[in-house]
């Protein structure tokens, strides 16, 4: 049973409920669930709320948040260092000759692609793209659209607003994007 709940994907009627359940606990306390609002914090933790108003509000009230993000990071480690996962990544023959000809090799071995998450690509064009302009766009993305992908798909649809909406429907069509237009461009550089 441990090793099931350490290792195997949890079912979507564990998971789904959970996720709910979270969803009304912070909503009860006049929450909202999203990871982005963590770097205001931070920033305003570091003291920048000295140079932009922005910054300038009471960062403990979500101190939470902080927390949440610690736990995920030590979860993270535990998952990838302490109970790593031999099994891989479970993919269909489709995917793989998909990725295979992209230049992807290593499905089973780890759960990013090593082609392009590791340091010596990371100092190629291709890893730099990925790596740093990906990042800058996501941060850039995130501010803009206020609020991250968890922020909106979760709090933001099950608040029915609006924004939300139009956020997850971007995220969608930009993931799409990237995952059949610009990978497999930028893959061949």
């Amino acid at each position: 049973m441990m090793h099931a709940l350490l290792y195997e994907p949890w079912p979507w009627y564990i998971a789904g409920p959970a996720i709910g359940l979270i969803y009304f606990a912070l909503y009860f306390v006049g929450k909202r669930f999203g990871i982005s609002g963590t770097y205001r914090t931070a920033c305003s933790m570091l003291g920048a709320g000295k140079f932009t108003k922005y910054f300038d509000y009471k960062w403990k009230d979500d101190i939470w948040n902080l927390i949440f993000v610690l736990g995920m990071i030590i979860g993270g480690y535990l998952a990838g260092v302490v109970f790593p996962n031999e099994v891989g990544v479970d993919l269909s023959a489709s995917t793989i000759a998909s990725l295979e000809e992209m230049g992807f090799s290593s499905f089973n071995e780890t759960m990013i692609p090593v082609e392009i998450f590791n340091w010596d690509t990371l100092f190629s064009i291709k890893g730099f793209i990925f790596i740093v302009i990906g990042g800058m766009l996501v941060g850039f993305g995130t501010r803009y659209a206020d609020g991250c992908t968890s922020g909106h798909a979760i709090t933001g649809l099950a608040n029915l607003e609006f924004s939300s909406l139009v956020a997850v429907i971007g995220f969608f069509i930009g993931g799409m994007i990237t995952s059949f237009i610009l990978i497999p461009i930028i893959m061949n550089l």
